[in-house]
């Protein structure tokens, strides 16, 4: 069984900063083709140039909320490494919710970031994978692997819009595995908590107390690195899970389990 990504291309979204910059390096430090995209153009920009010497590493800068934006993005991935074999929809955004203010659009906004945005992308990139395919009759076509949240199950009365966006895109996640499987093409989700993504880093440097709650719930005492996330996305992402598909896998130091923390921070 191989968990290897060597050769294969990847295109990783919300790849300016925290989870998604931490995936793209890792991904290629294992050998991958990566498309870093993001709507931080000045971020992706510094951390590309930072990797200059890194051959395979390319960019893309906008708005993955338009259709066009996709569309060009697919396009640019093709004409820097002319296939795409992986795609992690790690854009994602987290917003307060008033749940008494009726003019509180948050559940709008995240549904259109968190969940339209991966599907779409999802979409296109999965019908340039079973093209890719065509001509072979065994292995995977490609591998999808969505960044959920362990919000999807966990209820926080600040976080109604983010935990229906995740539970949401759980959804996704099955139905398009089924939909996709007799093409050969995964999808899995990694719902994660407790790991340093840069929302969660935000969240603690406006609210320290935040880390000792978070810590103290999570049973294995820690928050943990973005590199121990990139890992298991990688194993979805190989052919080493083959065999596994519309799977969502749990990533956060046992939290989950227990998690009776009051800050709306994961």
């Amino acid at each position: 069984m191989s968990f290897s990504i060597e050769g294969k291309t990847a295109i990783v979204t919300g790849a300016a900063n925290g989870v998604g910059l931490a995936l793209a390096r890792h991904f290629s430090d294992k050998g991958a083709n990566v498309m870093l995209a993001d709507i931080d153009e000045a971020r992706l920009q510094e951390e590309v140039g930072n990797l200059a010497d890194e051959s395979n590493f390319n960019y893309f800068a906008g708005d993955l909320r338009e259709r066009l934006t996709i569309a060009n993005l697919l396009s640019a991935t093709l004409d820097a490494f002319d296939r795409v074999d992986i795609l992690v929809n790690g854009a994602r955004q987290i917003l307060p919710t008033d749940a008494f203010d009726l003019e509180d659009n948050s559940v709008e906004t995240l549904l259109e970031q968190n969940l339209l945005a991966s599907l779409r992308l999802s979409q296109l990139v999965a019908k340039r994978m079973i093209k890719q395919a065509e001509d072979r009759e065994e292995g995977q076509a490609g591998s999808i692997v969505n960044l959920s949240s362990i919000a999807a199950r966990r209820t926080h009365p600040d976080l109604l819009a983010y935990s229906v966006s995740t539970a949401a895109l759980d959804q996704m996640t099955r139905s398009l595995a089924v939909t996709l499987a007799p093409h050969r093409v995964r999808v899995n989700a990694v719902a994660f908590g407790s790991v340093m993504s840069a929302s969660l880093k935000g969240a603690l440097k406006e609210n320290a107390v935040y880390r000792s709650a978070i810590e103290r719930h999570t049973p294995l005492g820690r928050i943990a690195s973005p590199t121990e996330l990139a890992e298991t996305v990688q194993y979805l992402a190989s052919e080493g899970a083959g065999f596994v598909t519309g799977q969502i896998l749990t990533v956060d130091g046992g939290r989950s389990l227990i998690d009776p923390a009051a800050c709306p921070a994961h």
